[in-house]
């Protein structure tokens, strides 16, 4: 997605190599107008599939994913972090890495949200290594629920999580791939990209 490329380009921050920082718009203030067109383009690509639920992690994922809910008129669900005193009744739980908190955490869904009738679009706002897509991706398929496919904001390609799911036959759709990101703070992005 170009404008997005564009943004990113302007508004995003390299740190040592492989951290992008692009919370100016995307994961901490969040340009609203740009998550429009954002989910637009989730619409576009994956409005034949019948998807009947959107689910995403918390935090980050959260304001993309009710943006793009928008357009396919459904509910989002999203994994929490933690099993707090109000995640009552049974749930999926799954066991991600962090590679930004460099830890690993739990992750929980209501079993009563997601049910094998359900096809499900998951959103995020990044892929990397793929561990939280992978721990969604279990979740979905635990409940029984058919996997539409992945829609990624950005996706940094030169750390393999995306072309590794795709090779498990897995639809992802990311917006932005990043090649790789220099020292001097250029951005490159996969060839082929409009």
């Amino acid at each position: 997605m170009r404008s997005l490329e564009e943004r990113i380009i302007k508004d995003g921050v390299v740190k040592d190599g492989s951290v992008l920082k692009v919370d100016s718009f995307l994961n901490h203030q969040m340009d609203i107008a740009l998550f429009s067109e954002i989910g637009k383009e989730f619409y576009r690509l994956f409005a034949a599939d019948g998807i009947t639920k959107i689910i995403t992690v918390e935090a980050s994922g959260i304001g993309i994913a009710c943006v793009a809910a928008q357009y396919f008129n459904v509910p989002v669900v999203f994994a929490k972090k933690s099993r707090t005193s109000n995640l009552t009744g049974e749930v999926y739980k799954d066991r991600i890495y962090s590679f930004t908190h460099e830890c690993f955490t739990d992750i929980y869904i209501k079993k009563s949200y997601i049910s094998k009738n359900d096809t499900v679009l998951i959103i995020d706002d990044f892929l990397a290594k793929g561990s939280a897509l992978e721990g969604l991706i279990r979740i979905v398929n635990e409940a029984g629920a058919r996997l539409a496919g992945a829609g990624i904001v950005i996706e940094k390609g030169f750390q393999g999580g995306g072309d590794r799911i795709r090779g498990k036959g897995i639809r992802v759709e990311s917006l932005a791939v990043i090649e790789r990101m220099e020292d001097d703070g250029r951005i490159v992005f996969r060839s082929g990209r409009d």
